[in-house]
């Protein structure tokens, strides 16, 4: 009768390390151990330690993109009052939330509506929604994006700064109705909005419907 070969449980984790599959190297233990006592044949106990290493990389993949959404906290579709804003359509909302048909198109949102409104409220909420699908999410107050695209243009960095916001595929602009003081603000706004115009989607939130951006971006 032949021995069986016996696994160097050392060498195994440093190979695992260079792998670098380390939810395998924590877990493998355990479920060979149980693959052991239930008979499973190698291709079963192999799938079953891939799964849990495709999902440890997505929870962390997604825990990376809600850092760097930088959403409100608490702002969930589940806390939004539908029912304050009738005109706001939750099926409607939910569909959007998936993403796949106009997130890929470049396409944009607009949410119009007084203060205190939720639109905020519901910018982030979809916002979270949508990186909890799998896609990569901004969310920014205006003045502060502004402010830092000024800082570029003065630094001879505007292309590259917002080619760094290529990366996400919404980018949420919350409140722009304060952008109308001077024409420098407007033009490094109008400049990213024409960057990413068709190619990379961006949410708005706004107190002014879209009739009323002459004054948001004056001479343009």
């Amino acid at each position: 009768m032949s021995t069986l070969p016996t696994v160097d449980a050392g060498r195994l984790g440093l190979l695992l390390n260079e792998l670098r599959l380390p939810t395998i190297k924590l877990l493998w233990p355990q479920f060979a151990e149980r693959a052991d006592k239930e008979g499973w044949p190698a291709a079963y106990f192999l799938a079953t330690i891939a799964e849990h290493e495709l999902a440890e990389r997505g929870r962390r993949r997604i825990e990376r993109h809600l850092a760097d959404a930088r959403l409100l906290p608490g702002k969930t579709l589940d806390n939004f009052d539908f029912e304050a804003v009738p005109m706001i359509s939750k099926a409607q909302v939910m569909a959007i939330t998936a993403g796949d048909t106009w997130l890929g198109k470049g396409a944009n949102l607009l949410l119009f509506g007084p203060p205190g409104g939720g639109k905020s409220h519901l910018a982030a909420a979809i916002g979270l929604a949508l990186v909890e699908a799998g896609w990569r999410v901004l969310f920014t107050r205006t003045t502060d994006l502004v402010q830092r695209l000024q800082v570029a243009r003065r630094e001879l960095d505007l292309e590259a700064a917002i080619n760094r916001l290529e990366r996400f595929d919404l980018l949420i602009l919350d409140d722009l109705a304060y952008v109308s003081k001077d024409q420098a603000e407007t033009s490094v706004l109008f400049e990213l909005i024409s960057a990413r115009y068709e190619r990379r989607s961006i949410l708005i939130t706004a107190n002014q419907p879209f009739g009323e951006w002459g004054k948001v971006f004056p001479g343009f």
